[in-house]
This record gives C-alpha cells, sequence and structure tokens, in this order.
C-alpha cells in the first residue's frame, strides 16, 4: 500500500480535488471525449487511478499543446499533467519514471534509396518534424548532420514532408503507418530512433509529491494496470515501460 503524506495530499489536491491535464494531441494516449468532452484514453485513466489513491475527485483538463500541459504543471495550476518526459521539459517540472514508451521512426517516399534508419542521419538529408514534440527534441539533440525541417503541428509535419518533398519524415510509427497508407510506395522504417517515454510530471516544488507519483508508476506497471489499458484501448506502438532496474529487485 503506497503511503500518503498530508504534504503529498496539499501539493497535489489541497482542496479536496487533483487538477490534471493531458495533451490531445497524442492520439494513442487520448482516444477520445465523453459526451461532456472530458478526454478519455490510456492517459485520462492513469489521472483517475493517481486521484483514486489520494481517495479526492479528479478535475481533467484537455490541452491542444504539449507547451501548454508542461507549464500547467509548472505554474502549479495543475496537480499532475501527462506528457512526454524529456530532459528540456524537465528544467520545467519533475517527472516520474516513464508509465510508457512509444516507438518513433521515419517515413520515407517511394522512390527513397534510404533502406534503414541509421542512413537518415546523413548531410543533405531533409526530415519533416513536429516542432517540439517529444520526438523532435531528442532529434535536437541527437542529430549530427540530416536537417530538420520544422512544422508546428502533427497534420502540418505531415503536409510539409509531401509539398516540400523532404527526404523522410519522422513521427510516432504508429501514425506513420497510418499516414504511410495514403502516401503510395512510402515506407515506414523498421526498428526506432527513439523510444518516447510518457509520464507524469509535477511542480518541481512537490518534493514529497514526486516521491509518491513514482511509487504509483511502479505499482501501476507491476499490476499490469498500464499493460490492461493498452489492451483496453486496442493501441499498437506502445508498451509499458520497463521498471527502474533498481526496483527490480523489491
Amino acid at each position: 500500500m503506497i503511503s500518503i503524506s498530508n504534504e503529498v495530499r496539499e501539493q497535489l489536491a489541497p482542496h479536496g480535488v487533483l487538477s490534471a491535464a493531458v495533451y490531445l494531441g497524442n492520439f494513442l494516449l487520448v482516444t477520445g471525449r465523453t459526451s461532456a468532452g472530458e478526454p478519455t484514453g490510456i492517459a485520462p485513466d492513469i489521472c483517475r487511478a493517481v486521484a483514486e489513491r489520494l481517495e479526492v475527485s479528479l478535475d481533467l483538463t484537455g490541452y491542444e499543446t504539449q507547451e501548454e500541459v508542461v507549464d500547467a504543471a509548472a505554474s502549479g495550476r495543475c496537480g499532475i499533467v501527462l506528457v512526454g518526459s524529456d530532459p528540456a521539459r524537465a528544467q520545467k517540472v519533475t517527472f516520474t519514471p516513464a508509465y510508457a514508451e512509444l516507438e518513433a521512426s521515419y517515413l520515407v517516399p517511394a522512390d527513397s534509396p534510404i533502406q534503414d534508419i541509421s542512413q537518415v542521419d546523413q548531410p543533405g538529408v531533409r526530415i519533416a518534424s513536429f516542432f517540439k514534440s517529444a520526438y523532435d527534441h531528442w532529434l535536437q539533440r541527437n542529430l549530427k548532420h540530416g536537417t530538420l525541417v520544422h512544422a508546428d503541428s502533427l497534420q502540418a509535419s505531415n503536409e510539409l514532408f509531401l509539398s516540400e518533398k523532404l527526404d523522410a519524415l519522422a513521427g510516432l510509427k504508429t501514425g506513420l503507418v497510418s499516414f504511410s497508407k495514403k502516401v503510395p510506395g512510402s515506407r515506414v522504417l523498421d526498428g526506432q530512433f527513439t523510444g518516447i517515454q510518457q509520464a507524469i510530471a509535477t511542480k518541481k516544488s512537490n518534493l514529497e509529491a514526486i516521491t509518491f507519483l513514482s511509487a504509483c508508476v511502479e505499482e501501476f506497471i507491476r499490476s499490469g494496470l498500464v499493460t490492461d489499458l493498452i489492451r483496453q484501448y486496442q493501441v499498437q506502438g506502445l508498451a509499458a515501460a520497463p521498471l527502474n532496474p533498481s526496483l527490480l529487485e523489491k
């Protein structure tokens, strides 16, 4: 049983309500809305599970951009938010270990000589990418030779790839597979250039709360909750994150 101190409740739900936010653009983790407009899917259900353990009600908000989600936690407007964890975002908020991982890869056009992910990061290769997405943050840090061509939304990056006849399109593998059906002859490269870790984040000063939230994530993975939710919502290209090695012997 996870212990819950008064400090944790004060930090996350000071008025008996856990305010939480999710990113609506992640179609793997937020798959719909209720008739009242509340987000549904894996991420919203993880928020509900945290609220249940705190024994408080949940006030759930969906945001159109990941920056809004991160800012909601950084400002303390929300007790928790669920978003892709990344070092750039970790400058504003504190993340738990990941509860799930998403595969990120590339789509290449029909006539592309590129056969392998390792061939993308080459001089002259232009890559369409959704600016400031979790995978884009990774590419900005790790690409050495290829050139990123940024768009301000996922749909815009898809359109940019086509209109500018770019060499590759970066994205989550599930989305790339779906988009490839609209682009005759295009191919999604095998493997992944990174696994995008999805985690819970909270305000940096919430030191007691982050310990509690990290314990929640461990429980959600160990109990099979994350895997069960992935199966329930029939999501492809997503898996429960591996437990932190230091926790495996506990």
